[in-house]
């Protein structure tokens, strides 16, 4: 389960009745049990039963979103990302965006920090991003972080020296294009 605010949501492996270490075949067994459970046409063959239709429409496409997500390789490392970040201790001293950020180039990757309160940094690297799906072009004197067009993403970030956090938010909507200082 996912807390958010007061609010609790199913996770999508919960959805599909996965664990989350689950393979992709898996994966893939799960959805086509679930998408054949609760297609619109078995509503027809199952008028007897005591879910409302909405209920039924609702739990199909509950298990479509789950799939899309889970069923591509970068979309779900996105999400197990974004789930880990969820579960961590949720007590953050700010939330931050990429163009928040002191950028350093440092040989074949660039290095992300920004200033805690105790004089420490908040890291994190080019390749770390690129692994999480966001990697980084250089042309000339800039960077630009290519974002996926569906996945806002949010990563909690510790502090080098103190037990402060801060989760940095990553918009789908936005490309950060920065200079580079030389």
């Amino acid at each position: 389960m996912i807390k958010s605010g007061n609010l609790t949501h199913k996770s999508h492996y919960e959805i599909l009745d996965v664990k989350e270490d689950a393979s992709f075949e898996e994966i893939r067994t799960c959805y086509r049990t679930a998408i054949l459970s609760y297609h619109p046409d078995k509503m027809q063959t199952t008028s007897q039963t005591s879910n409302p239709a909405n209920e039924f429409g609702s739990r199909f496409l509950e298990v479509q979103r789950a799939w899309k997500i889970l069923g591509d390789s970068k979309s779900r490392a996105l999400y197990d990302n974004e789930l880990r970040s969820l579960r961590q201790d949720s007590a953050t001293a700010e939330d931050i965006r990429l163009e928040d950020l002191s950028i350093e180039e440092a040989g074949d990757f660039f290095e992300f920090s920004y200033g805690c309160r105790c004089g420490d940094y908040f890291l994190i690297d080019s390749l770390e991003l690129s692994d999480m799906g966001y990697p980084l072009l250089k042309n000339e004197s800039k960077i630009v972080l290519q974002t996926p067009r569906s996945l806002p993403a949010s990563i909690v970030l510790p502090c080098g020296s103190c037990s402060l956090k801060v989760r940095l938010l990553i918009n789908a909507d936005r490309k950060l294009q920065t200079e580079l200082s030389n």
